[in-house]
């Protein structure tokens, strides 16, 4: 399941990094390369907003990681 964390965390800093460019920029990465509000960035979208409330349960393991490695 590391790898699936590791996908999602990856997903998310790009999202977070394509908000950053909208924020300061008003530029979007996803819907340049794709198109504006193509299946795709619909897609990519949704894949980055779903990994996101994913990492949610983050915050829950956390605390059974730390324990297991601190053991």
């Amino acid at each position: 399941m590391k790898w699936f964390d590791n996908t999602a965390l990856t997903l998310v800093i790009i999202g977070a990094a394509n908000w950053l460019l909208v924020g300061i920029f008003r530029f979007d990465l996803v819907a340049f390369l794709f198109g504006n509000l193509s299946w795709f960035a619909r897609i990519i979208y949704t894949l980055v907003g779903l990994c996101g409330l994913y990492l949610i349960s983050l915050y829950g393991r956390m605390d059974t990681m730390s324990d297991s490695t601190s053991s």
